[in-house]
Parts: structure tokens; sequence; C-alpha cells
């Protein structure tokens, strides 16, 4: 199934794979991959059970408003130190998440990618069909892996609902 005019990019419609997350669903599973102290590491849904969850999910490192996005929740997320897992997510190679995160002191999420088989971006309906990268959006998981907070950005270009994500994250502590 896929989901057309689901998002734009600079008033294009869209289809986006898959169905949407939806709010008080099981968040589906995922395999994501990160390059973390010299190695290549994997990251699935189980290895972010136990604490509340954010992902925020992104098009590309390598553009001005996913790096506003990634440095913005990177800042509001210090003061919650290692009470909540964060993640950005996107499909850029795991050495390029890792430069960029390294360049701009980017420690409070774990970049991680799914540019392997995009199953996140397909099992998450996030992957955009015709530009084969994911859309842009924010989904908070409560500790079970409810997701409780889910945001699907309409137009790609813009930024999410930062205060609206972060309230639902930090209403899980």
């Amino acid at each position: 199934m896929s989901r057309s005019g689901a998002v734009t990019f600079k008033g294009n419609p869209l289809t986006l794979a898959g169905s949407g997350v939806e709010v008080g669903q099981p968040a589906p599973d995922f395999t994501l991959h990160a390059f973390e102290d010299g190695a290549m590491n994997t990251i699935t849904l189980a290895d972010v059970k136990g604490k509340p969850t954010i992902l925020s999910v992104v098009p590309s490192l390598d553009t001005p408003v996913c790096q506003t996005q990634t440095k913005h929740f990177n800042q509001e997320l210090a003061a919650l130190g290692d009470s909540i897992n964060a993640l950005t997510v996107s499909l850029d190679l795991p050495f390029a998440q890792a430069r960029f995160c390294g360049a701009e002191g980017v420690t409070n999420l774990r970049a991680a990618s799914d540019y392997q088989d995009r199953n996140f971006g397909n099992n998450w309906g996030m992957l955009i069909e015709e530009l084969k990268i994911l859309a842009r959006g924010v989904f908070v998981l409560d500790a079970e892996g409810k997701v409780v907070y889910a945001q699907q950005v309409k137009e790609v270009a813009e930024e999410p609902d930062y205060d609206a994500a972060l309230a639902a994250l930090k209403g899980l502590l």
C-alpha cells in the first residue's frame, strides 16, 4: 500500500510507501545501522525498549532543514541525559552521519541509518517513493514501544513541531 500525495516537497505532491504510523499502535520493528566508536552497530526496536524514545526522521543530514532539526533536538534533549533514547534517522550512510554529528557536536542523539534495506521507511510509512529518501517526521515511543506521538510533516522542506514532540517525550518521564 502507498499513500499518494501524502507529503509535498516544495509544493509538489509525493507518494509515501506503506501505511502511516499512528498514536496508540505498537511501534513497527526496524533495523538501523550506526557507525559509532569506529565500528558498525545495529539498532533495533528491542534496543530502545525500556526507556521513552524519540525518533527524529530526516531526509538527509546534508540539507539545512535536516541539520536545523537535528541540532535543535540535540540541544533540547541535553537536559534529559540517559533517561531517554534518542535517534536521528535518515538514509545517509552511517559514516556521513557520524561525520556530521562529530563536526556539529551532536551527542544527545544517535545517528541511525536506514540505508541497507529501507525497512524503517517502509514499515513506518516514511519512504518517499519518487525520491527514495525518508520524509520528515518525529515519533515518540513509551518504554514498552507504543507510539504516543507521531508527526509526519506534510511539507518536507518545513520543520516539525518541536514543542509538541518534546512535550510528549517529557510527559513519559
